[in-house]
């Protein structure tokens, strides 16, 4: 028989209770980013999980991932958009066809190929606004004074 004092065992029982929290967080982070793959989603709704309600009310559970605090480790934040998408039956129904993921698919990376030509257009736009600034700024010293 083991004997603990009860500040040791507060200790352990704290200990482990964070080291629980922290697993619960990573696992729901990664499941919470698999929502943003369709072909996931679609392998969810073929094998029924979409239509159980426990499922359901996990997935509604998940909503806190938008709050700031949450978002900010998300790697693929279009996960979210799954997520709020994923709370409507009808969205939920249809994922079980492939041609509907595969649609998802397709416009996930017209999405992300049109945001990568746009966001490189913007930044070569600033990078030459700056350019010309810094050209048309006066010289060090007050240019009045002669």
């Amino acid at each position: 028989l083991i004997k603990f004092k009860k500040s040791t065992f507060t200790k352990v029982s704290f200990t482990r209770t964070e080291e629980q929290a922290r697993n619960r967080f990573q696992s729901e982070l990664e499941f919470v980013q698999c929502l943003a793959n369709p072909n996931y989603l679609n392998f969810l709704a073929q094998r029924g999980y979409l239509r159980e309600k426990p499922f359901v009310n996990y997935l509604k559970y998940l909503l806190y991932w938008k709050e700031p605090e949450y978002a900010k480790f998300l790697k693929y934040p279009h996960c979210l958009h799954m997520l709020e998408l994923l709370q409507y039956e009808h969205f939920r129904k249809e994922l079980v066809n492939a041609q509907c993921a595969k649609f998802i698919d397709e416009q996930q990376i017209l999405h992300w190929q049109h945001y990568s030509r746009k966001r490189t257009r913007l930044q070569q736009a600033l990078a030459e606004q700056q350019q010309q600034q810094q050209q048309q700024a006066p010289p060090h010293g007050n240019p009045t004074s002669k």
